[in-house]
């Protein structure tokens, strides 16, 4: 809902429980008035009508209160749009309208020296709390040329507190989403990717609680999400007077993002924020249901259990071996076979075949069609992986077309794993990757495609073009652009986004592919502490998790069973990625258990809302899931010492007048016992695991 005042200088947005408010100065200082809690229009007036903070010399009334600060004039603080134009840099804007059209707000405002216009952009929808937000600068020439430096999606700006702490989700390659919190000091905190994708090292999002105060199920909670796949950053300055501004969008630096001539426009990625009163726990089911309502693609769908051949064969791979994979697959109730890389082209190693995608004709002299119809009738979808921004230089397409990929004139082109980027803002690169892809898709019965991105940018030129910089912008856009042409030609097709793992999980991808691949990392142990970092912003429903061999080969060679690794990877989408050729009847009759088990609790665990009941450490963790009458528990034991069992789970969201029964015991526990004396898991050892699913009795 968006009202505003009788002289329409001042706004209030509002949703079910929280509230936004700006208004207009006198002198067209669009000021930050109100985020938190719903408040009334004429809350917001009253606000407006407080004086300024008194002055100080070397400082400016405007810093800290600002709803878009910009490049020029009396500013010191992190400029969120900084723009140039010969002679002159910076702008002057005045007001020129407000309108409102459904749900969004759109504030206009025109610097008249130069024929810009910049809008503000805010969406704040009534069955969810948070608000997008998003800029559009234009070119409303004629004029020279305008160079956008920095156009960031927004600035968040929060109420004074005593002190602040700030949680992010940091990590590396096979280490992604590890949370941490700390205490926010005075100065400027920055993360972000100058890497050309996401990045494993940071994801695109804050969240902050006053005095360090706020816990899993109470206190007010500000969090931030940036939805941009490419380089990005996210800066939070907490300035000398105790004001906190979170400012952020696409780019790693103001170095330039695009160059507008007249008529041209920019549109930055939406910068979501978010505040809740329910704690941690609160913020992050305010965020699913937002997501799973408005960001992914067909959310309604469950995500079916998945089996990729990666880890059973690498490179080495035959159609006859993929055909026993699957039906070994098959047997144990798997829903969606998968044959990752290797497929294609000369790719008997990571040294060649990228960029050539057609079927290897050694490897599947027929084409893929033969098999994913065998995989059909053993009643599976079939799904392959791609990586069609990259190019191998031992490959036809680099061999016809070496001036193809981002480069340098007269420098080394850096080869990482083997591979090369392709310049995705080259029209004819664009036209190309569409016509493969939509021909390999059309060439077989594919449900289901895993689209990776394995190395960072290292070399963004392009030789001939006058302003290269914008191929960091405009390969995103391209990215962008290739998935939703593929999605509309293809409207059956599944696709999950991978970067090495959880290098491109962001709004922005989530947009436009069904789920993400969330770490290379398979050890059931670090992936609790993964997931649960990952479950800070994204919903389970688009977190794939997989089942792979034990010992865990590639990282650390700890052994662990079968149970504790089914039960670490049913918290998301599950998946398996181990040599079903090697597992023992016993292990795939287990196994087939499992799955059946997941298919039943799917529904709570893909759309149910999350509680995370305890964090992963060096005890006991859990998660609980609950939708409708039902719910779930999923509980992990890493390790008991002195033979003393483990603490009782107080479980969430449940009536307490109410009993619910444990389908695997039969035992009936009253809601209230179970909210504050807690269900024992029974747990014991080692690495240990257990699902406890409760139905509501009826009266």
């Amino acid at each position: 809902m968006i009202e505003s005042t009788g002289d329409g200088r001042t706004w209030v947005l509002s949703g079910p429980t929280s509230g936004y408010a700006i208004g207009l100065t006198d002198a067209d200082e669009l000021l930050h008035l109100h985020w938190g809690p719903r408040i009334a229009v004429e809350d917001a007036e009253a606000l407006a009508a407080q004086a300024p903070p008194p002055y100080r010399p070397f400082e400016s009334p405007l810093d800290g209160h600002e709803e878009y600060p910009v490049e020029g004039g009396p500013r010191f603080v992190r400029p969120a749009l900084s723009l140039r134009t010969p002679g002159v840099r910076g702008t002057e804007w005045s007001f020129a309208a407000a309108e409102t059209d459904g749900d969004e707000l759109r504030l206009r405002f025109t610097d008249a020296l130069h024929a810009l216009g910049l809008t503000l952009h805010y969406r704040m929808r009534d069955d969810a709390d948070v608000v997008e937000r998003w800029v559009t600068v234009a070119h409303e020439g004629p004029g020279a040329e305008l160079e956008i430096l920095r156009a960031d999606a927004a600035v968040w700006t929060l109420p004074r507190r005593d002190s602040w702490r700030l949680g992010q989700l940091h990590g590396r390659w096979a280490a992604e989403s590890r949370l941490v919190r700390a205490e926010l000091t005075y100065g400027e905190k920055i993360i972000g990717s100058r890497r050309g994708h996401t990045g494993h090292q940071h994801l695109p999002w804050v969240a902050l609680d006053a005095d360090g105060e706020s816990t899993e199920e109470r206190g007010e909670v500000y969090g931030c999400a940036l939805g941009w796949s490419g380089s990005w950053r996210i800066a939070v300055q907490h300035l000398p007077d105790g004001q906190v501004q979170i400012t952020g969008g696409a780019g790693h630096d103001d170095s330039g993002l695009l160059r507008l001539a007249p008529g041209d426009s920019y549109t930055s990625p939406v910068f979501a924020g978010l505040w809740s009163a329910g704690g941690f726990g609160g913020a992050s089911q305010a965020w699913h249901a937002w997501q799973l309502a408005r960001v992914i693609p067909d959310a309604a769908a469950e995500r079916p259990v998945l089996y990729n051949s990666w880890e059973a064969t690498g490179f080495d791979i035959s159609e006859e071996r993929q055909r026993a994979l699957a039906r070994r697959a098959a047997a144990m109730g798997v829903e969606l076979f998968v044959v990752d890389d290797a497929w294609f082209g000369a790719r008997t190693s990571d040294r060649a075949g990228l960029g050539d995608w057609t079927p290897n004709p050694e490897r599947f002299p027929r084409g893929l069609a033969p098999l994913a119809d065998e995989v059909h009738a053993l009643g599976m979808d079939f799904g392959i992986w791609v990586e069609p921004e990259m190019v191998n230089p031992d490959s036809d397409l680099y061999r016809a077309h070496p001036d193809w990929v981002q480069h340098h004139p007269g420098r080394t082109r850096t080869e990482y794993r083997n591979q090369l980027v392709l310049n995705l803002a080259r029209p004819d690169v664009r036209e190309h990757l569409w016509r493969q892809l939509d021909q390999l898709l059309g060439s077989a019965p594919i449900d289901y495609v895993k689209w990776d991105f394995n190395r960072c940018f290292t070399d963004p030129g392009w030789p001939g073009e006058e302003y290269p910089q914008r191929l960091w912008v405009e390969h995103v856009h391209a990215l962008y652009g290739l998935l939703d042409r593929l999605r509309a030609a293809h409207p059956g097709v599944v696709f999950e986004s991978c970067s090495g793992g959880g290098g491109r999980i962001d709004l922005g991808i989530l947009s436009r592919t069904d789920q993400v691949w969330t770490s290379d990392n398979t050890d059931p142990l670090d992936r609790l502490a993964i997931q649960h970092g990952f479950s800070q912003l994204h919903p389970a429903r688009v977190m794939a998790a997989w089942v792979t061999d034990s010992p865990q080969t590639q990282l650390n060679g700890r052994r662990s069973s079968l149970r504790f690794r089914f039960v670490s990877a049913m918290a998301g989408v599950l998946g398996i990625g181990g040599d079903l050729t090697r597992w023992s009847e016993e292990e795939l009759t287990e196994a087939r258990g499992w799955v059946e088990l997941y298919r039943r609790i799917r529904p709570l665990v893909q759309h149910g809302e999350l509680h995370r009941l305890r964090a992963p450490g060096g005890g006991l963790s859990a998660v609980q899931f609950l939708r409708g009458e039902e719910t779930v528990v999923l509980a992990w034991l890493q390790a008991q010492h002195y033979g003393e069992p483990p603490p009782p789970l107080r479980l969430r969201g449940l009536d307490p007048a109410a009993a619910y029964e444990c389908l695997e015991s039969g035992a009936v526990h009253r809601g209230a016992v179970l909210a504050h004396q807690g269900l024992h898991t029974g747990l014991t050892g080692d690495l240990d695991a257990a699902v406890i699913r409760l139905r509501r009795r009826s009266s």
